[in-house]
Formats: C-alpha cells, structure tokens, sequence
C-alpha cells in the first residue's frame, strides 16, 4: 500500500499546480485530490516494499531447499543404479 506521506505530498505538488486566483480553492482541491489519490493507488493492488523483499526472502529459501532436494534425489538415483 503507499503511504500517506507520499499520497499527501503529491496531492500538495499537484494543487500547487493551481493558478494564484485559486487560492481559496487549493486547500479543497488538495484534500479531493488526497481522496481521489488514496482511491485510485488502492485499486492498483500494489505492495510495500518490505513485503516485497519479504516474499523475494522466502523465494530464495524455497529455491535453495529444492536445489537441496534435487541434489539428493539425483545421489540416490545414482546410487540403485
């Protein structure tokens, strides 16, 4: 999921954006923007970074037990005949 920081720092950046005759409005603006920002990054099903590495981590480990376990298999295969 993003985080609110970056969700509130790009909807600062976008209402900033706004001309200076809309003063009154960047405040609205930037809060809509927070929401519609929010909802739009929640559809996109994303992961943070730390689960990333986190599944990347277990990945890693399942490859090595099963290199393990195809290293066997082919000594014992080896072995009967």
């Amino acid at each position: 999921m993003i985080n609110q920081p970056f969700i509130e720092s790009l909807a600062k950046s976008l209402s900033e954006h706004l001309p200076n005759d809309f003063s009154t409005l960047k405040n609205e603006a930037e809060a809509n923007l927070k929401s519609i920002l929010q909802q739009q990054f929640t559809k996109f099903d994303l992961v943070t970074r730390e689960e990333f590495d986190t599944q990347n981590a277990v990945l890693l480990r399942t490859r090595e037990k099963l290199e393990e376990l195809e290293k066997s298999l082919h000594e014992l295969s080896a072995q009967k005949q």
